[in-house]
């Protein structure tokens, strides 16, 4: 195995254990806002796993949707969900 193979089984193995502690960080969290900022940073490390497995277009597909649209529609959801308590 050349210097660049090690390279990519150890940026491999990163991500990929990068998406499990923050998937765990999403699971445990306390505050739901924690929650939802831990299931982004999961989104970003599977679309790094999809650029180190060469598959661009999938890529960008998870980073658009599971680490952007995701958060942000749980981050409305939440201040809506959060106006309406404080309302009652």
């Amino acid at each position: 195995m050349n210097l660049n193979g090690i390279l990519v089984f150890v940026l491999n193995t990163l991500a990929i254990i990068g998406a499990v502690a923050a998937a765990v960080v999403a699971v445990q969290a306390k505050k739901l806002i924690d929650s939802v900022i831990a299931l982004a940073a999961t989104g970003s490390f599977i679309a790094l796993e999809f650029i180190l497995l060469q598959a661009p277009d999938v890529a960008i597909a998870e980073a658009s949707v599971g680490a952007v649209l995701s958060t942000v529609l749980y981050i409305i959801a939440l201040r809506k969900v959060r106006a309406e308590e404080d309302e009652k």
